[in-house]
């Protein structure tokens, strides 16, 4: 399988608004030295990247942050935020997340991810709920089944083919604008993270924080898995009635013409984002 595939698929009360800061900053958290950047202004809305690239949201970084501020996220070991002795667990960077809230003095923050950063979303959502007001999953797996076969193939061959693909990333322009990452060794812990089989689904059907799903139309993720994980959620249950009372409060989107690597930068995005957290601002 093509790099390109391996690095893009690894994979509440109101907020307040955070006081102004600078737009770069880190966060000494759970003993993680965290690199956030902040954009725009109003409720705070916490960005996850994907796998490998901390940039995978491109311009629609700037898109989301019109009308609220958004605060993106490093992960451990990617872009600037350096790494540490611990392994890559999206459990752990979860817990990561939601001590980056309580340092940042948020009563609750719209937490929004995609491909590695949704994984790390619903675990803050599962593990910290009161700290998530709004949860939105772009391109999110529930089971390790729900890629498709020769992904998971893939997830499990990345930790073995890793030094192959980290001097390619050293050389890209992604490596130039990042050279204090050591990349075959984020291929080797992200490889060790996405081998591993995983069922999120009973906690998934406990989660009590309103979330949208999105999916691309041609997504790494099998569409069986994405209707199984919007049935999870409560949705995709019933005939939402005539007045639409009945449909559930959760939300499920799959944008056209794309793909699991072409979803994070669609500008369809930011519109199907700023609807649904759009309606949490309107409902207070």
């Amino acid at each position: 399988m093509a790099t390109a595939v391996l690095t893009a698929a690894l994979p509440i009360v109101q907020a307040k608004e955070t006081p102004a800061m600078s737009n770069e900053n880190f966060a000494d958290v759970n003993g993680q030295h965290l690199f956030y950047s902040v954009h725009g202004a109003g409720k705070p809305l916490i960005l996850l990247h994907g796998g490998i690239n901390p940039d995978s949201f491109g311009s629609n970084l700037a898109e989301l942050a019109k009308g609220r501020q958004v605060i993106a996220v490093h992960l451990q070991a990617h872009g600037r935020t350096p790494d540490t002795n611990r392994p890559l667990r999206s459990e752990t960077m979860g817990d990561d997340i939601a001590a980056l809230i309580a340092h940042l003095n948020l009563a609750k923050a719209d937490v929004m991810g995609y491909s590695l950063g949704s994984s790390v979303a619903l675990q803050t959502a599962i593990r910290h709920p009161a700290v998530v007001d709004r949860l939105v999953l772009v391109s999110a797996a529930m089971k390790q089944d729900g890629f498709y076969p020769e992904v998971v193939t893939a997830f499990k061959q990345l930790e073995a083919n890793a030094a192959t693909f980290g001097p390619g990333v050293k050389a890209s322009p992604l490596g130039q604008t990042y050279p204090g990452v050591d990349w075959t060794n984020l291929f080797r812990k992200v490889g060790d993270m996405t081998k591993r089989p995983f069922d999120r689904s009973a906690d998934v059907a406990k989660l009590h924080v309103r979330t949208l799903l999105i999916f691309a139309d041609a997504d790494a993720i099998r569409p069986e898995h994405m209707v199984e994980f919007w049935k999870a959620l409560g949705g995709g249950r019933r005939d939402a009635g005539l007045d639409g009372s009945l449909r559930s409060a959760n939300e499920l989107a799959i944008l056209p013409n794309t793909t699991h690597y072409t979803l994070p930068l669609d500008p369809m995005l930011p519109e199907v984002v700023g609807r649904f957290l759009g309606a949490g601002l309107k409902a207070g």
